[in-house]
């Protein structure tokens, strides 16, 4: 039985590619020969759209087969999971209910720890390699869920005038947390939507690198357009253009999460 290691990807301002992020390096992980399983827990439904087209991430929505539902109920994940057409890649679909998780959480018993119950047969099965968790960009209960059941916290912020906003409660929020999950580690902040021609991605490279015990992974996620079309055809990028410079830049890091992790 393999130990299975569960990421999330969080970060309070929108915008940050977290969806992204988390779709491509889980493809990129599978596509090293690992088993991962992607978790949507934004109500957004981005994660769930870069493998499932429009009608068929609606349907999943309203049918009950999502972790809205698994979370509401207080369910073991497992039924919950269904496969993507990429071997060693499968998800657990969001819900646009997920707007009121906070409400449904609230009354609960231990409700920080629900999502680390429900992912408990999971993680014991050694069925998985990874588990990659993509959060919404808020700070709440349900955020405290999620960094609660993971190992590891990624943060993706986007190389923009307003990509820093918010970073300091982000680190907040994860010392909070930590008071509840001593064992979460933060793995390291990935730089997302870089475009060298612009004067500010400078600016914010060298407030990044001046943190103090804050990792920057190496490989910076640079704009592509092929990204767009990628997320418009419901595929990883890899799986659209695997040419291309993105689809390049997200194998690195995901080379560079597995080194991370078996540090």
């Amino acid at each position: 039985m393999s130990q299975t290691t569960v990421i999330c990807f969080a970060n309070n301002k929108g915008g940050s590619g977290k969806s992204t992020t988390c779709c491509n390096v889980g493809y990129s992980l599978a596509a090293e020969g690992n088993r991962v399983l992607l978790i949507d827990g934004d109500m957004q439904m981005n994660l769930t759209l870069s493998f499932f087209d429009d009608e068929k991430s609606l349907e999943l929505a309203k049918s009950g087969k999502n972790l809205y539902t698994a979370i509401k109920e207080e369910r073991d994940l497992t039924p919950f999971i269904l496969p993507t057409e990429y071997e060693g890649l499968e998800l657990i679909p969001s819900s646009t209910l997920m707007s009121s998780i906070e409400f449904e959480l609230f009354p609960k018993w231990q409700r920080e720890l629900i999502l680390r119950q429900g992912l408990k047969k999971i993680r014991q099965s050694g069925r998985y390699d990874y588990i990659l968790i993509d959060a919404p960009p808020t700070l709440g209960c349900w955020v405290m869920n999620i960094m609660c059941a993971s190992d590891y916290l990624i943060i993706p912020v986007e190389a923009s005038p307003w990509g820093l906003f918010g970073i300091a409660n982000m680190f907040e929020f994860y010392e909070q947390v930590q008071r509840i999950a001593p064992d979460l580690k933060l793995l390291g902040i990935a730089v997302t939507k870089v475009n060298e021609r612009k004067n500010y991605v400078k600016q914010t490279m060298e407030t990044l690198n001046a943190l103090e015990d804050v990792t920057l992974f190496s490989t910076y996620i640079h704009t592509d357009s092929t990204i767009e079309w990628s997320q418009d055809n419901s595929k990883p990028v890899m799986a659209y253009k695997k040419n291309s410079r993105a689809a390049g830049e997200y194998l690195q890091l995901a080379k560079e999460v597995i080194n991370y992790v078996n540090r």
